[in-house]
């Protein structure tokens, strides 16, 4: 018809079926005539494309934000991305060939654009990087376009107003707005009542363990009698200056949780090395629980008897279920992500992290400052999201050194913010007596409990053996 507009094709949008199908809308004063409903084909490419690449993470970000099939604006990505929850609800892969089986089985592949089409958007990325950026666009993009439909709605109604009463009619449509302001917030508010039952079954099982550790424990005595173990939701800094050996005992804690003594239960867990190399960390875990010298071992040095412990501690370590991420460059969103995704296939009991000043902040323009105020924040929320226990492993600055004195929260390197959102932070610490030229932890060395949220602070010795990089109880 002349003077009609028709939709434009949005640069970038993808090929197939997707282009040329358009949202139900509804009643005809559904869109305002001449007009496009809000939406981005890109954003919802990108997001489909995301959750081919990692399904179980993606798909559990989507529904911590509410977004559903609903939420796309091209039918060819709406039947997508249900095809691709039905496969993730049956805990099958989502890939090209089950993918395009699951749509062939609905009757809509060739209604989307073919193997072609979910082809390309399988090549469309190469990471989920961006897959929060995505989810948020699809979302606001949603919640305009229903905007759009109650406020259109809203004005042929007040245009059709007949003699009913105002109040409720305002009322309605006060109802209808609500509702789509509740979807742009999760749910997180709890009945004082459901609280109160959780404490009251932790308080029961305190009262039956009589005295007994309540969390998991970190394989030291004299530290499990201060804070009753590492318990799920906490945020553990573990803090030194190098080469105090922060990263050996926060991998004896690791080593505990994997492989406990006899009467305690292993638990999983995940370590985000970025430092140290996988290899570099297993010959550790190795030689010190083989309690071999690594040093006679770098010298082509292992009597019969130091060899069969080796080949004994190797078959205990290959059973442990401890998994080892020694990627670099990593942002906090990524490793959050990396996170998830082991916690979604093997639950975790322990994450570890070494240690938060190479994690990279999103925003490199930002001041170092804030980054790592944003990096302590998402550890955090890291913890209570998948309730674990996080040892987080953190730089001291060289003030302690320069006062010849313990060091304190005040040492934490970068940011106060660290202190603020830890529960339990640990300082490790030479010994008060040791000389000035002592800089590496040789017999012994202080663990401060600088912070508790939920219990005691002071200092626990622990005895360190400097040959196979082990800390264990303190004995005088």
């Amino acid at each position: 018809m002349p003077g009609e507009r028709r939709p434009v094709r949005r640069e970038g949008s993808p090929r197939g079926g997707a282009d040329r199908m358009h949202e139900p809308t509804g009643s005809p004063a559904a869109v305002p005539a001449g007009r496009e409903m809000p939406h981005s084909a890109d954003a919802e490419a990108g997001l489909i494309a995301c959750c081919m690449l990692d399904s179980v993470d993606v798909v559990s970000r989507c529904h911590e934000q509410k977004l559903n099939a609903e939420a796309f604006y091209l039918p060819a990505h709406r039947a997508l991305f249900e095809a691709v929850l039905a496969l993730v609800e049956r805990r099958s892969p989502v890939d090209l060939i089950l993918l395009c089986e699951e749509l062939r089985s609905r009757g809509q592949l060739d209604t989307v654009g073919g193997p072609v089409f979910v082809s390309e958007l399988t090549n469309r990325i190469a990471t989920t990087a961006h897959a929060s950026h995505f989810i948020e666009i699809v979302r606001e993009k949603h919640l305009l376009r229903r905007l759009i439909r109650t406020a259109t709605k809203t004005v042929e109604r007040c245009f059709d107003y007949g003699q009913d009463d105002l109040e409720e009619f305002i009322q309605e449509i006060e109802q209808e707005i609500f509702k789509i302001s509740e979807d742009r917030y999760t749910d997180s508010a709890k009945k004082i009542a459901d609280s109160v039952t959780g404490a009251v079954k932790i308080i029961q099982k305190l009262l039956e363990r009589g005295g007994e550790l309540s969390g998991l424990s970190t394989g030291f005595k004299d530290l499990d009698t201060m804070t009753f173990g590492f318990h799920p939701q906490e945020m553990i800094v573990l803090a030194a200056r190098p080469s105090m050996g922060k990263t050996s005992l926060a991998m004896n804690m690791a080593e505990s949780a994997a492989l406990p003594k006899k009467g305690r239960t292993p638990v999983n867990v995940l370590v985000f090395s970025l430092e140290m190399s996988a290899e570099q960390l297993a010959m550790r875990l190795l030689t010190c629980r083989a309690r071999v010298s690594s040093e006679r071992l770098r010298g082509g040095f292992a009597n019969r008897e130091e060899q069969e412990r080796l080949a004994q501690a190797a078959v205990e370590l290959k059973t442990a279920p401890l998994w080892i991420d020694d990627s670099g460059q990593l942002t906090i969103h990524e490793l959050r992500a990396k996170a998830r995704r082991v916690h979604s296939r093997n639950p975790l009991g322990l994450i570890v992290i070494d240690y938060l000043q190479l994690i990279s902040g999103t925003d490199a323009k930002v001041q170092r400052e804030q980054q790592i105020a944003e990096i302590s924040r998402g550890l955090k929320a890291m913890a209570k999201e998948l309730a674990v226990p996080v040892i987080v492993l953190s730089q001291l600055n060289r003030e302690s050194e320069k006062e010849k004195r313990q060091p304190r929260l005040s040492d934490l390197r970068e940011s106060g913010s660290i202190e603020q959102d830890a529960d339990l932070v640990l300082l490790l610490a030479r010994p008060k007596d040791a000389k000035d030229d002592f800089s590496v932890a040789s017999d012994h060395a202080d663990l401060i409990v600088a912070k508790q949220r939920n219990g005691p602070v002071g200092e626990v010795k622990l005895t360190f053996l400097r040959e196979i990089t082990r800390f264990e109880n303190y004995a005088e």
